[in-house]
């Protein structure tokens, strides 16, 4: 509730932001899944009902085998379409990219529920029964349970009516790492001091910089080197002929798209590092978007023996059809 914008900088780089909201991963929104039956529990507490009587409706689910016994689950499923799946015994944290490694995840969202701990800790301490500050726990932090599709066009306006921040972009989370908030956070805590904080937001501009424009010069290489040299030997096959087609308008448009990406790329600034951030992601990255889809329009046209890179039917298909080498 009060720390989404950390615990979305614990997963915010250049490759997760293709992935949050698509490929079975959350949205961007940092929200709660609790299931129906938690979800119904923590209103009833919020009314005034007790904090007993969770898991009164556990099931048993049979494994079987007849030499293993039946395991005994909650009623709650793993919602994939949500960060944090509340799954019957455990939150799962399902944000994180496949390249990530776990610690510093790890270590923002513990700071965030050790903040949590210990708001809850004042409650008590100031004279509220334990089943008071919980209630009041709760009813402060409701607005991140959602128990709905997070995938849906409905959740962006949603959430956004109920104040959650949607940080679709890296640079847009961590512009937000460095707060005041969240530099107090921090240093209360003793997991970063102020100077710490700044750095290592300076540190995850610097990790989607390098990796927006290596990703640039990659494509412009293989755009010189492989695309556009192909797209003419393609063309050559229809001299003299009408049988091109709209190719030479298509192939004329990669080159454009590729001379207007390393323009692009070579006006990336130097001077602050946010700065060249937020330039990679609102001038870099449509670009490439733009070189993609000018050279995917191609790659329908030019020839399978021309075209220097392996297609999705080559990758997807082909194995199901050509022989096998012997030694297999």
């Amino acid at each position: 509730n009060q720390y989404g914008d950390v615990v979305r900088c614990g997963v915010a780089s250049a490759g997760n932001d293709h992935r949050l909201g698509a490929q079975e991963a959350p949205p961007a929104i940092i929200s709660l899944y609790t299931g129906v039956g938690a979800e119904a529990h923590i209103d009833a507490i919020i009314a005034g009902g007790p904090l007993e009587g969770y898991g009164d409706d556990d099931r048993e689910i049979s494994t079987g085998a007849d030499s293993v016994g039946p395991v005994n689950t909650r009623g709650e499923d793993r919602n994939r379409t949500a960060p944090f799946p509340f799954c019957g015994n455990r939150f799962e944290f399902r944000a994180c990219g496949s390249s990530q490694n776990i610690a510093f995840p790890l270590a923002l969202v513990n700071t965030a529920m050790a903040a949590g701990c210990k708001a809850l800790v004042e409650k008590i301490n100031s004279g509220m029964s334990v089943r008071d500050a919980v209630a009041k726990m709760f009813e402060e932090n409701r607005r991140v349970v959602f128990n709905g599709n997070g995938y849906s066009d409905e959740w962006p306006v949603e959430a956004e009516a109920r104040g959650l921040l949607n940080l679709r972009a890296t640079p847009d989370a961590v512009d937000r790492l460095a707060d005041d908030k969240n530099k107090a956070l921090f240093d209360e805590m003793k997991v970063f001091t102020p100077e710490e904080t700044e750095a290592r937001q300076e540190i995850m501009y610097e990790q989607y910089i390098s990796a927006i424009t290596v990703e640039a010069g990659t494509m412009l290489e293989m755009m010189e080197t492989g695309i556009i040299p192909a797209a003419a030997q393609d063309l050559a096959k229809y001299a003299g002929s009408s049988l091109a087609g709209n190719r030479p308008a298509l192939y004329e448009a990669v080159a454009a798209k590729t001379a207007a990406l390393e323009t692009v790329l070579g006006a990336v600034p130097h001077d602050s590092p946010a700065g060249a951030a937020r330039f990679c992601l609102e001038s870099v990255k449509p670009a490439m978007d733009e070189l993609r889809e000018a050279c995917d329009a191609a790659e329908k046209k030019m020839s399978a023996d021309c075209y220097p890179y392996p297609t999705y039917t080559d990758i997807l298909l082909t194995h199901h059809t050509e022989q096998a080498p012997a030694e297999y």
